[in-house]
């Protein structure tokens, strides 16, 4: 066994954190080794003595026969003992690297429960334990990935979700087990799906809350160790709309604010491109005093519509990547001067229209109300498409564009779930 600790001590002993002493307990003394930064050295000493004086020391932990298990320990944060004739790994009393349950720094509640989940994946699956008091909740634990493992825990309810669904997507993780995972893109590549759509398949949340509702229609959630958020299976277009809090609210509000949403994301698709369709392609479409509005807000613009839209709109895109790069401490204040300062600086030097920074504006918002930001973002970008087709076809381009949006909304499917449905669950049909 000596030779088990050198080969130990040798693989991991260049570490600064890395400790080995020797130590009394009982009347024997041992070889203990760890990581100082991985666990509170004190304290797993004290459980150490008190495992001690009540079981033989030989039992208080796991033997170890190989190498690799005892730098894997090591590696979880365990403590190694090295007695005469035996090599024992034992759970430490580990420090606390986590972050406690804090409200959502991403979704503001505005009323309901106020925690979220955190990096610890075992604290956030209990958050849904304490949530889902059933029998029925199942959890399902891999470590995938190659050289160092990642853990992935599926969640779902077996009287809820469809069992051709579940075993689906458990036989894709068990099939792939073995390919690196780090970031939410590789849980996609780990589940055998696209990287490349604009639409994600999963619904990123960080309330408990609303798991739990997804759970109850027979959805599937994905936790990912260090990612303080779950991912729900599938993703179904009402998600952009839709939220569990709602329900907190009388009916008549909750579907005011639905609406109100689902207007919004209208809005934000063809406010841009439904501007340059009627200012530079079918102006007739307008009244003659509205016509002669936008003609005199436009006077001594040199460019345009189209390129006037896509300049106020590429300065706007650059503004909000720069409110979320910028420290909190400044950001807000930065983005917001940067953006009067700019828009009225390119207003009075005729670069654009008032009225084109009115309707930039009122899209931002608009594409504030949408659920999650990858929906957001998803929404920014197909503005795009109905812009450029509005700006060759005019009235009649926004109206292809949004056509081809809800098709390419309707191709889109997960494990045979497709998007549009209309149930929003996790069933098929």
């Amino acid at each position: 066994m000596d030779s088990l600790v050198a080969e130990i001590n040798k693989s991991l002993g260049g570490n600064d954190d890395f400790f080995q002493t020797n130590q009394n307990l009982g009347e024997v003394q041992v070889v203990l080794m760890g990581f100082k930064s991985l666990m509170d050295v004190e304290k797993t000493i004290q459980m150490l003595k008190e495992k001690v004086s009540r079981l033989p020391l030989n039992q208080v932990g796991e033997n170890l026969q190989d190498q690799n298990d005892g730098i894997k320990g090591i590696l979880e944060g365990k403590m190694i003992l090295s007695i005469e004739g035996s090599v024992i790994s034992v759970d430490a009393v580990p420090k606390t690297l986590t972050r406690s349950i804090e409200s959502s720094t991403n979704e503001n509640i505005v009323q309901g429960p106020l925690n979220s989940f955190n990096e610890d994946i075992d604290t956030s699956i209990g958050m849904i334990r304490k949530q889902v008091v059933s029998k029925d909740l199942y959890v399902k634990s891999y470590a995938v990935g190659t050289g160092p493992k990642r853990a992935l825990s599926v969640v779902y309810r077996q009287d809820q979700a469809d069992k051709e669904f579940a075993g689906s997507v458990i036989r894709q993780i068990e099939t792939n087990l073995d390919t690196s995972l780090h970031t939410v893109q590789d849980v996609s590549k780990v589940l055998g799906l696209s990287t490349r759509s604009l639409i994600s398949p999963f619904n990123t949340t960080e309330s408990p809350q609303e798991v739990y509702r997804n759970l109850e229609k027979g959805k599937i959630v994905l936790f990912l160790d260090r990612t303080p958020f779950a991912l729900v299976l599938p993703g179904h277009f009402q998600d952009l709309f839709f939220l569990e809090n709602d329900r907190n609210f009388s009916s008549p509000i909750m579907v005011s604010i639905r609406l109100l949403r689902m207007i919004g994301t209208l809005l934000a698709l063809v406010l841009p491109g439904l501007y340059v369709a009627l200012v530079a392609v079918n102006p007739e479409m307008l009244r003659i005093e509205l016509a002669l509005s936008v003609a005199q807000s436009r006077e001594g613009v040199p460019y345009p519509a189209f390129v006037e839209v896509i300049i106020i709109l590429l300065i706007l895109e650059l503004i909000l990547e720069a409110s979320i790069r910028l420290p909190k401490s400044i950001g807000p204040t930065i983005t917001m001067v940067g953006g009067i300062i700019l828009g009225q600086a390119a207003v009075e030097a005729r670069l654009v229209s008032n009225l084109l920074i009115i309707i930039v504006a009122a899209t931002t918002i608009a594409n504030s109300t949408i659920i999650g930001f990858q929906n957001s973002i998803s929404i920014r970008i197909f503005k795009y498409l109905i812009l450029i087709l509005s700006s060759i076809f005019g009235v009649f381009g926004v109206l292809a564009g949004l056509f081809l949006v809800c098709s390419y909304f309707a191709g889109i499917s997960t494990f045979g779930m497709p998007y549009l449905n209309l149930k929003g669950d996790g069933k098929s049909g």
